[in-house]
């Protein structure tokens, strides 16, 4: 576990964003997972995404990395932002823009207050 912690450690520390899903950003295999995938490519982000169906040990890992148990999971410059329904939450809010502006992550504003609008 511990070569699984280094590498989950290390990609979350050299990447802007993470996200750690089932699936891929292109291809999501979960509802949960491609809910979040979905906001963020939708608003454009440049993330990156982490397969937790291709690695067993990250898959495990991942989870004791957090403190959390479940996936998806994402990271903002190396801090664990939540799962799913905190991503929607925070989305909704205007807060998860508040966390890429305070970090000078781009993404499309435009498209951010459309899915709120969409949900009002």
């Amino acid at each position: 576990m511990t070569d699984a912690k280094t590498r989950i450690d290390e990609t979350v520390k050299a990447n802007d964003v993470v996200l750690f899903m089932k699936g891929t950003k292109e291809m999501p295999q979960c509802g949960f997972s491609s809910k979040v995938a979905g906001v963020l490519n939708y608003i454009g982000i440049d993330y990156t995404d982490v397969n937790v169906l291709a690695d067993e040990d990250i898959r495990a890992g991942i989870k004791d990395y957090s403190d959390w148990p479940t996936i998806p999971q994402l990271y903002i410059k190396g801090e664990f932002v939540g799962g799913c329904d905190i991503i929607v939450e925070m989305t909704l809010s205007g807060e998860l823009d508040g966390m890429f502006d305070a970090n000078g992550i781009a993404y499309d504003k435009e498209a951010s207050n459309k899915i709120r609008e969409s949900n009002a």
